[in-house]
Formats: structure tokens, sequence, C-alpha cells
């Protein structure tokens, strides 16, 4: 074997690897649920890089366990889309019944699919894909929210105006409540949930042991959904009626700001540079607001935005578990 001439070569491939373009970094991923595409948009430059067209209607998304794969639910097309979350390339399809808000629960266990259309809340084995337990809800399951330990997963019914906890020890209905008027997003706090009610102006606090409503906090008209901050100080609600975001105080709930979205904000995203990009459901954009003097960018996507996910970032551990 001739030594001296493979040196050339060899050193000629460790180049070629070199120049290999890295993952891509700092990517926005919005779910446009009227266009049957997901938009890739540079977060860096705000351009739209590229549509990844999907099947009929993506709605949410859930970030794997180990972090390897965006999961992102086709509701209408009867499909879960894993995509790599650092190039958006497809890794695979799976067919799931009408995932229209998916969620991992804190330890990893379970992935539980909310079918909104179908009245159905479906618990998966995490590892294998493999349906564990279907649970008849009525009516519209809509959000969701895990207890810290994984032991229960709440579920608000948007068609009946309740609440619904189900133990995923036992596989079973632990309790079925009336909670507001249209509950959406739902969120663990201090022991307590949060529950978005879209026909009132505000959240209902809830006891979680018996689904009780012990407060409300009003926030504005058509409140939504809500995002813990990275910091965790911080609780931001969404009221999408209104056009404007209400900021609490994640330990009084008190409101300390608030910032005028117009379009029907839906969904938000904290990124790492202190960008909160939130999904205009109603203008068929994304707008990127500054913090700190309530001013944003626009961005076009497409029809009816609705989740949006920003790799990079280091999301409260809510944010890795469900949305």
């Amino acid at each position: 074997m001739n030594v001296r001439r493979l040196l050339p070569l060899c050193v000629l491939a460790l180049l070629l690897a070199g120049a290999r373009p890295a993952a891509a970094r700092g990517l926005v991923f919005v779910m446009n649920s009227g266009a049957a595409s997901i938009s890739v948009i540079d977060m860096s430059t705000r351009q739209v890089l590229r549509r990844i067209p999907v099947l009929r209607e993506p709605h949410h998304w859930a970030l794997s366990p180990d972090g390897h794969s965006l999961l992102v639910g086709d509701s209408s097309g009867n499909t879960v889309f894993f995509l790599d979350p650092n190039t958006g390339a497809v890794q695979r399809r799976v067919v799931v019944a009408d995932p229209y808000q998916l969620g991992f629960s804190p330890d990893g266990r379970f992935l539980t699919v909310n079918g909104l259309a179908r009245n159905q809340i479906d618990v998966y084995d995490a590892a294998s894909m493999k349906l564990a337990h279907r649970f008849p809800i009525r009516s519209m399951p809509s959000h969701m929210a895990y207890s810290p330990h994984s032991h229960r997963v709440f579920v608000t019914l948007q068609g009946t105006n309740r609440l619904v906890a189900i133990d995923l020890r036992a596989m079973r209905v632990l309790w079925d409540r009336p909670v507001g008027n249209t509950p959406a997003g739902i969120l663990w706090q201090n022991g307590k949930l949060l529950v978005c009610d879209m026909g009132t102006d505000g959240l209902a606090v809830v006891d979680p042991a018996d689904g009780k409503v012990v407060g409300h906090v009003v926030t504005d008209r058509g409140a939504h959904n809500l995002f813990r901050s990275p910091d965790g100080k911080t609780i931001w609600v969404d009221n999408r009626v209104s056009g404007t975001i209400t900021v609490l105080d994640a330990g009084s709930l008190r409101p300390v700001h608030t910032y005028r979205v117009s379009g029907g904000p839906d969904d938000l995203f904290f990124a790492p540079d202190g960008k909160v990009w939130v999904t205009r459901r109603f203008a068929e954009s994304v707008a990127v607001l500054n913090p700190a003097d309530g001013k944003y960018q626009v961005i076009d996507v497409g029809r009816s935005p609705h989740g949006i996910f920003v790799n990079g970032a280091a999301p409260s551990p809510d944010r890795v578990a469900v949305r």
C-alpha cells in the first residue's frame, strides 16, 4: 500500500467532511392549520426559508423527551410528522387518529393525544407509539397539562365547558367538572391549574384534587392560551378576541403588563434573544414582539397559523412536555 498516495486523499476527505453544512439553528417552525404546511423561518434574518408540506391540518407540536424529534400533529390527516428540530427534515410519519393536541408526560413515559373532532383522548406508550388506552370524552378535548409527577393529565373540553382529570397509572377518569365558558389553554402553576376561558375575560383557578374552581383571574376577552416565561417569573396569556397579551406575575397572578398584538394572538414562544414570537391566527402571520417597547415585526406565513416552535431555545419544562 502506498501511504504517500493515501495521505492526500485522507486530507481531502477531512476537508470535505468539515465543509458539510452544520445543522441549522435559530429556526422557527409555524404550523399553518389552514394551509396544510409548516413555515420554516430563519430567526436571525426573519426570512421564510421554505414550507414543509403536510397532509391537511397541522395544529400543535411536542418535542420528544430526548430532543431529537419535533412531533407535529396533522389532525385531519390523522398523522403525526416527526421532524428534525435542527433542520426541519422529515424523519418519519406515524398514523395517529386526530392528533389535534399532543404532549409527553414529564417523565417521558406517555404521549397523550387529544382528538378534538373525534371526542377522544388517546394515551400512547411514548417509546413504542402503541396505543395504551382510549378515552371517549365529550366534547372537543382541546389543551392539556400534566401533574409534575406525571401521574395525571388534565384536558380541557371546549364543547361542554368542562375539565377532565385522568389517572395515568390506573388509566381511568378521576373527575369531570365544569370550569367556565369554552376552556382552552391550561397550565399547572404552584399546585393549582390555570385554565383559559375563551368565552369570558380570563382564567379559572382550579384545584387539581377535585376540579373545583377556587378563583378567577381577569385578563381580557377571549383568553385562549397561556405560557410560563423561561425564568418562571411571569405567565403570558394570549387574549385572542381582544388582540392583547396579558403578563401575570407567576406568584400573585396579578397583571403586570399588557401588550397589544392584533390579528388574534394564539400561541407564542420565547426566543433566546429575548424576543417573543406570536402566531396571529386571523392575520396569516406571526409577530416578533420586543418586550422592551411593545413593538413587533410582522412576518407573513400561511393561513390560520397556530402552533409555533423555536429551536435552539431553552423552553421551560412545561413547554418541553406540552404545546
